[in-house]
């Protein structure tokens, strides 16, 4: 079956509406990357809590990252028609904003193949703030994750793509 885009330009749909995993096999072999990011806002004194590395379940950054990394490698295991792909690298940061009490989160991911890794970073964002919120639920049930987006992909057909949204 091929890749009919017809369906509004959506390519996981084909002709006749059914999903269907894209067919790669003829794109070419390419270095791709891509880049996203989130956001966690939390009471001032859950930041704190990060920040000294008192939390009762441990160092809440750090889980969080390898959190992310694993989550980057598993994502066709959680999105149904994503392709699985050995991802050459993942970096995962954090950054607070003490101002507004916020972790910011961002994500980088690459491959060297024939799809992209837009999701695989996604997938990275949330999962790391997914994993501070649940290390820190005890303390702040209230936390609120925001901003997650694309920022940049680079690689394959479609070429360099930057968000113009600042968030």
């Amino acid at each position: 079956m091929s890749n009919d885009s017809t369906n509004q330009g959506l390519s996981h749909f084909d002709a006749s509406g059914q999903a269907h995993m894209v067919d790669v096999a003829n794109k070419n072999d390419s270095h791709r990357s891509a880049i996203a990011a989130g956001k966690i806002r939390m009471k001032p004194e859950t930041l704190s809590i990060i920040q000294q590395g008192t939390a009762k379940k441990g160092d809440v950054l750090g889980i969080a990252r390898i959190a992310a990394i694993m989550a980057a490698k598993r994502t066709s295991d959680l999105i149904p028609l994503c392709h699985p792909l050995a991802l050459t690298r993942v970096t995962v940061d954090f950054s607070i904003e003490e101002a507004t009490a916020t972790i910011s989160c961002q994500a980088q991911v690459e491959t060297i193949g024939k799809t992209g890794v837009e999701m695989e970073a996604l997938t990275a964002v949330q999962v790391g703030l997914l994993t501070i919120y649940d290390m820190c639920k005890a303390t702040d049930r209230g936390m609120v994750m925001t901003d997650i987006r694309v920022l940049e992909k680079h690689g394959g057909k479609s070429g360099d793509w930057v968000s113009l949204i600042d968030g």
